[in-house]
């Protein structure tokens, strides 16, 4: 509480406020004529509430005050503490030039001599000529919304300050990537003697230089990705539309000088053969080669087989000269053909001398991979015969003829083996696999069309029955004295015949003969599996030719071996 009468209030007045403080301010509660009661002077404040400190005073002489801190201001403003002890006395506050001042029975004794003469009483102060006695509750004329600032002593009023031009700052980009804002914490954190803001020398001066070269930094680095972008769409789409709608990459002309021999395997199709024309380097590309043999009415009859090319052919050269035979590096192993006759065929493709695969197969054919019922009679005449499986396979010039035959023997394993030659043995009364396909050859030499084949199977099979009273189990077949003659006559004298008794005559030899006597192919293969059952165990090719014809009688017989030497001129 002061004099001015204002009410309990939560803290001490402060030097900032209007009314207290100033040296001619300092009476303008009191009447007229009558002195500050502070004479100019600070005022100081116990810490404590004013409910606390000025309450019931008859009952409270003490007032709580004994063992107090009070705060006070000095003329400077700087705020201090004093220790109250006994009454509510103020004596260690000594202030030069005044007296002390000290409360008493809730009055304040002002009789210390004081320099400054008091104003008269302010009209516009709304707490002017207003006694008030301690303790009353009064309105706070400066605390409403609508309320003035409150008045300030003349000493402390400050001009208001000029307006400034308002300066219009370049607007930035606010994202963080374009202004570069995590590089600034980066910066302000990495700063040793932790300074912040603006104003830091070079840094301060440079600062919106060093923004707007990041901004520009961020630009181009957004230019480049698109620009990288939209060139990277460009170019894949480029690519997509050529290979969608575009002509296939492809040479021109029938190629250059250097040639090369291409492998087709069995069964390739177009995209299989394109690619691996282009792997040689003979086509540029599989899709114009694709192209350029559906546009060739006989493309798709390309076979298997090894072709000798030229390299950076265009696809339509390409497809033309595989269509020509003299490309084709190929060895050709018919039905029916003899080991002997592959062998010729072989040293023609490869350039060898004469004699050179027959020599190599008799050497080596235990490393061929023939199969285990193979070669089981010592009486064979070739070891490989019957398994040179008929078929076309690649023979280009440096290829070595054990390789070559190495693959027809794996093709006609692997035709076997879907047989179960075994038990067809047993069925016919054959003693092994090997002898079945010793009786396919024999339908595939003797046999003309496919009607033939079976009947000629039966022929066979009647023949080596134990039953067999017509030829007592002899074939009588020329093909297997031809075999082993390695001549292919139709007119072979009886003398000569009836006297050679080797064990492939089977005019002299009952049985089969020790082994297959040429290649057979799939369909003689699987008539010897199907014959007939109507009988026949006689036949006559009344041409001398193709034109065969069967008998189930020896009379039978005897008028169609007539018919032949009417033919024959015989």
């Amino acid at each position: 509480m002061t004099e001015y009468g204002r009410g309990p209030g939560s803290e001490p007045w402060h030097p900032e406020d209007p009314l207290y403080g100033d040296d001619g301010w300092g009476g303008q509660q009191a009447h007229v004529g009558q002195q500050s009661p502070y004479g100019g002077q600070p005022q100081h404040y116990p810490q404590q509430s004013q409910q606390e400190q000025y309450g019931d005073w008859g009952q409270h002489p003490q007032g709580g005050y004994d063992q107090q801190q009070y705060a006070y201001y000095d003329e400077q403003g700087q705020l201090h503490y004093a220790d109250g002890h006994g009454q509510q006395q103020y004596d260690q506050q000594q202030y030069v030039g005044h007296a002390p001042q000290q409360y008493h029975q809730g009055t304040w004794d002002a009789t210390g001599t004081h320099g400054h003469v008091p104003y008269a009483a302010d009209p516009g102060d709304p707490y002017g000529q207003q006694p008030v006695a301690y303790g009353a509750e009064q309105p706070d004329f400066y605390g409403t919304e609508d309320a003035y600032p409150p008045p300030e002593p003349p000493g402390r009023r400050r001009p208001e300050p000029e307006p400034q031009p308002a300066v219009e700052e370049e607007e930035e980009e606010q994202h963080p990537f374009f202004t570069g804002a995590d590089d600034d914490d980066d910066d302000g954190d990495d700063d040793p003697k932790g300074r912040r803001g603006g104003g830091r020398g070079k840094d301060a001066k440079g600062g919106k230089g060093a923004k707007k070269r990041r901004s520009g930094c961020a630009c181009l680095v957004v230019c480049l990705v698109f620009g990288g972008g939209a060139a990277t769409v460009g170019y894949f789409g480029w690519h997509f539309y050529q290979n969608r709608f575009g002509a296939a990459p492809d040479y021109a002309g029938s190629g250059n000088s250097e040639t090369v021999t291409v492998q087709i395997p069995k069964g390739a199709g177009g995209y299989d053969i394109g690619r691996r024309l282009k792997e040689a380097g003979v086509v540029k590309s599989v899709d114009a080669f694709v192209h350029a043999q559906t546009q060739n009415s006989k493309g798709n009859t390309i076979q298997a087989g090894a072709y000798t090319l030229k390299k950076e052919m265009s696809a339509a050269s390409c497809v033309l000269l595989m269509l020509d035979p003299k490309s084709q590096a190929n060895v050709v192993v018919t039905p029916g053909e003899r080991a002997a006759a592959v062998y010729v065929s072989l040293d023609k493709k490869l350039g060898l001398s004469a004699g050179s695969s027959k020599k190599i197969a008799k050497a080596e054919y235990k490393n061929l991979g023939l199969p285990s019922y193979a070669n089981t009679n010592s009486k064979i005449m070739d070891p490989l015969e019957g398994f040179l499986y008929p078929g076309t396979y690649p023979a280009a010039k440096g290829m070595k003829p054990d390789a070559i035959l190495k693959q027809m023997v794996a093709a006609a394993k692997e035709q076997y083996a879907g047989y179960d030659l075994e038990a067809e043995a047993k069925k016919y009364d054959l003693d092994s696999p090997l002898q079945v396909i010793t009786v396919a050859s024999l339908v595939q030499a003797e046999g003309k069309t496919h009607d033939d084949f079976r009947k000629m199977a039966e022929v066979i099979y009647n023949r080596l029955k134990s039953t067999n009273t017509e030829t007592n189990q002899l074939l009588q077949f020329d093909s297997t004295f031809n075999y082993l003659k390695g001549t292919s006559n139709i007119h072979i004298s009886e003398s000569e015949i009836n006297s050679n008794r080797d064990p492939y005559n089977t005019y002299t030899q009952k049985g089969l003969p020790p082994g297959p006597i040429g290649n057979p192919g799939e369909e003689a293969l699987k008539a010897a599996l199907n014959p007939t059952d109507d009988g026949w165990i006689y036949f006559v090719a009344t041409d001398g030719q193709n034109n065969t014809e069967f008998a189930k009688t020896y009379a039978e017989f005897q008028q169609l071996k007539e018919k032949f030497n009417a033919n024959s001129g015989n």
